[in-house]
């Protein structure tokens, strides 16, 4: 072996030491479940181009130690939940009802980054008789929660 490819090796296998113990931040996460997905936008940030700009909270702001849930909601492409001054976790929720009766079908929650104190859902589409709410959960259990709108 030469001299050359030995400290390529050896620089290769150092740089794989060092990032084996670094230690790596965890990200936030969307989580899915029901038939969330069925209708259209779900899936889709309310960043997407379609809809960016076309979101109004309605309701009052919700409060729960101190941190805040808000609930979004657009005509054209529906609704989301956005929850602020948030600590370590909590997530945003975003309950949705098929039939408009307030009984859950689909839900999509968003966790809270690493390094920052918000998150917001992807949109739940609660159009055409379908109803949504925003939920903040911390520590598995539901601390605020909006009206079903």
């Amino acid at each position: 072996m030469s001299r050359r490819s030995l400290s390529t090796l050896l620089a290769a296998g150092g740089a794989a030491a060092v990032m084996a113990l670094t230690q790596v931040s965890a990200q936030a996460a969307s989580f899915q479940g029901g038939n969330y997905g069925a209708y259209g936008m779900e899936g889709q940030y309310p960043t997407i181009s379609s809809c960016a700009g076309t979101f109004q909270q309605v309701g009052a702001t919700r409060y729960s130690e101190g941190m805040a849930l808000k609930y979004f909601y657009s005509s054209k492409c529906g609704s989301f939940a956005r929850i602020e001054n948030s600590r370590a976790n909590c997530a945003a929720v975003l309950e949705r009802s098929n039939s408009g009766t307030g009984r859950v079908d689909g839900w999509v929650s968003e966790t809270v980054d690493s390094g920052i104190n918000y998150a917001y859902t992807k949109i739940g589409n609660n159009l055409n008789g379908r109803v949504s709410r925003a939920l903040l959960s911390c520590d598995g259990h539901d601390a605020v929660f909006t009206n079903w709108y």
